[in-house]
């Protein structure tokens, strides 16, 4: 499959909430984003050994090897990476699925993808309506807004406490804004052909309605590309 920039990509850089990490959103990235909906809705979809509360279809390899090629250039100034050879840990269309009410706690609050500050992950969102973005926060009881090695046990530990008191997190649904214990710092909006590059260790959660269902149907539904990126010598 021959993937191709569109002529009106557009690129800007942003730094999120007070620690200032990287975020890069580029929209109108393929020329022909209709042809990777298509591709999508003919792939079988099944459920993963993660905490992505939806389905999952592996990408098509060129999709890979066309993200290289974008972003590559953009490593340097963006993310203070050199330029190297991608591996993909992770690269599938996802469909967002789950009913809120069926949702773990961890499921319910803002993650990490990893510790490593090198990580990448990225969000291309295939769908059209108002099926949300991508927020990023703040974990107001240790300021946190990356965790990375240095942080992890402290971060846990405390989560932990949380968790045994859930007062305040969103009950029986996906988090949409400041909580007791999280606050929200950034966010970018779910635009149809927009991919988004963010740092795994960042607190992010998807912005996912709680008043509706989410349809399993990748023409329908909240279709995007997630990838997760190593940068190789």
């Amino acid at each position: 499959m021959l993937l191709d920039t569109h002529p009106g990509l557009r690129i800007s850089r942003r730094l999120i909430g007070r620690e200032r990490a990287p975020l890069l959103v580029i929209d109108q990235l393929l020329a022909d984003p209709e042809r990777m909906v298509g591709k999508a809705i003919t792939r079988h979809y099944g459920k993963m050994a993660s905490m992505f509360p939806g389905l999952r279809a592996a990408a098509p390899l060129s999709y890979g090897r066309f993200l290289e090629s974008v972003l590559n250039p953009l490593l340097a100034e963006c993310f203070d990476l050199a330029p190297g050879r991608f591996v993909f840990p992770m690269c599938h269309f996802s469909l967002v699925t789950q009913a809120p009410s069926s949702l773990h706690y961890l499921q319910r609050i803002p993650h990490i993808d990893s510790v490593h500050r090198n990580g990448l992950a990225t969000v291309h969102y295939l769908f059209r309506g108002d099926w949300g973005g991508t927020d990023f926060y703040r974990h107001r009881a240790t300021g946190f807004e990356y965790v990375d090695e240095g942080r992890h046990a402290a971060y846990f530990a405390r989560l932990e406490e949380e968790r045994r008191r859930e007062a305040g997190v969103a009950e029986g649904g996906y988090i949409d804004g400041d909580t007791p214990f999280f606050e929200r710092i950034d966010g970018v909006e779910g635009v149809f052909n927009r991919l988004i590059v963010y740092r795994r260790n960042s607190l992010h959660s998807g912005r996912i309605g709680n008043d509706r269902a989410l349809p399993s149907d990748p023409a329908t539904g909240r279709l995007s590309i997630n990838s997760f990126i190593d940068v190789t010598a």
